[in-house]
């Protein structure tokens, strides 16, 4: 075999992967880049793989005996270790800071992202101007951010992460509003005897108001219906 194409996230790891079949180094292949790599449309739409064709110009040496091999010095191969290591690419969540700065060119916004890190996952909190176009009515389009931001930050990861993005403190001012919407209706149910039902809200709104009410003396709460239309319904308890 004197020729390869392979592909691979960058033109480097393409090169890597084609050296690694031909059992050659740099010096002794001629590199054909076919086709350059892309990140598609804020990193999710349209991703193309960078492919090259590797030709063998040189024969590459004949293989050494078992016997004569040694292996490499401890410290060589640990270099190796964290050179393939970051070769893979930046961060969870690094990449998901990246596609939240790239929506914001998009929408000719100057936006910085702050990741706080914890057990579970990370924070990241979107500061800049005009940040209501992020944000959204009720945060709808922050909630439609968050999802594509998971689903780059989980391309980077081989395990589950979980990012929560935030913006002018939005998050605490929603569910001290949703807090009080939560206490204004269990009021209503108490006074008029009749169940309310909210509307549609994502998992993480219908929890607040589920635990805003969880200890309530005289209301219960409970969900219904199916995503993306699922919510609360406020009742009385029975007696």
């Amino acid at each position: 075999m004197n020729k390869v194409v392979t592909s691979g996230k960058t033109i480097e790891e393409a090169v890597r992967q084609g050296l690694a079949k031909l059992g050659a180094t740099e010096e002794q292949v001629a590199v054909n880049v076919l086709q350059q790599p892309s990140k598609g449309f804020l990193g999710l739409i349209g991703v193309r793989a960078a492919k090259v064709e590797l030709t063998l110009v040189q024969e590459p040496p004949v293989s050494v005996p078992s016997e004569e091999l040694r292996p490499a010095p401890k410290p060589v191969a640990e270099a190796a270790e964290q050179v393939d290591s970051k070769a893979d690419g930046p961060s969870p969540y690094e990449a998901a800071a990246s596609f939240l700065r790239e929506v914001g060119e998009s929408m000719d916004l100057q936006v910085e992202v702050d990741i706080k890190r914890g057990r579970d996952g990370a924070v990241l909190n979107i500061s800049g101007s005009n940040l209501g176009l992020l944000i959204g009515r009720r945060g709808q389009t922050l909630d439609a951010l968050q999802y594509l931001a998971n689903i780059v930050a989980n391309r980077y990861s081989d395990s589950f992460v979980r990012l929560v993005l935030d913006a002018e403190n939005f998050r605490a001012r929603r569910k001290k509003t949703l807090e009080e919407l939560a206490e204004r209706l269990a009021n209503r149910v108490v006074r008029t005897h009749k169940e309310v039902s909210l509307e549609p809200m994502p998992a993480l709104e219908r929890k607040v108001i589920h635990s805003k009410l969880q200890n309530h003396p005289e209301v219960k709460t409970y969900s219904k219906g199916d995503e993306p239309n699922r919510r609360v319904v406020i009742t009385l308890k029975a007696k």
